[in-house]
């Protein structure tokens, strides 16, 4: 298991709104010092965000009070938020600068897309589940994320979103068994993409592949090996 699980303060009944908040921030501060930065996320930049971004506010309610758990959580329909560490990790891996543009794969709750918006110009963002991209849609709209920030499109994230490519950076967040060649192709030059990778029932790896040339050949990529980690398996033409 990755990361220790930090005390969680739950939304109580009556209790007012501001302190709560309040109190949700101090987490995140917690979360940051003791999760983060004491285990190598170093990236201002990363590290603001998810010191802004609510995470409560991208879990089903009764999730809210484990919300600053470093751990994942379900969000329904075989889906799950991804530990913060993780999030900052990734986010941390492809370091897009506040111009870029990002492409993301697995909306799931919207939270990852948010944490994106707060470090690079734009974020385009696919979730292949309808009813979990509309969760997202009204996570991210009620947090201040408007279309300006984060586009959002419902469908098979294998092939990308060629009409905004190239883009600086690519976060996958679930595990195809190998990298699909059409997220690579939009990457422009300089870009990284970082996934997980490998079959659902064993170990996967995070994989960090960065572009060289402009080209499509294996070897105008390079690919870095990152850290052990546990996705839901990628779904769509690339599981097939």
């Amino acid at each position: 298991m990755i990361g220790a699980v930090l005390a969680t303060m739950p939304l109580l009944p009556g209790c007012d709104r501001e302190q709560t908040e309040k109190e949700y921030a101090e987490q995140r501060e917690r979360l940051v010092q003791q999760t983060m930065q004491s285990r190598g996320i170093s990236n201002a930049r990363v590290l603001a965000a998810m010191r802004k971004v609510p995470r409560h506010r991208f879990v089903p309610p009764h999730a809210a009070g484990a919300a600053y758990a470093d751990r994942p959580l379900a969000i329904g329909y075989g889906q799950t938020i991804s530990q913060p560490y993780i999030v900052a990790y990734m986010t941390q891996a492809v370091a897009p600068g506040p111009d870029d543009r990002c492409l993301e794969i697995g909306t799931g709750s919207g939270y990852q897309a948010a944490v994106l918006a707060e470090v690079c110009g734009k974020v385009y963002s696919i979730e292949y589940v309808p009813e979990l991209a509309k969760f997202a849609k009204q996570n991210l709209r009620a947090a201040g994320y408007g279309p300006e920030r984060v586009e959002l499109l419902t469908g098979d994230g294998y092939q990308g979103w060629p009409e905004a490519a190239p883009f600086a950076a690519v976060v996958v967040t679930a595990a195809p068994r190998r990298v699909p060649q059409p997220l690579l192709d939009q990457l422009k030059l300089g870009g990284r993409l970082v996934a997980p990778v490998g079959p659902q029932d064993s170990a996967q790896q995070l994989e960090l592949w960065t572009r060289t040339r402009r080209g499509q050949l294996s070897g105008d990529f390079v690919m870095t090996p990152l850290i052990g980690v546990r996705f839901v398996p990628f779904v769509g033409k690339a599981e097939r």
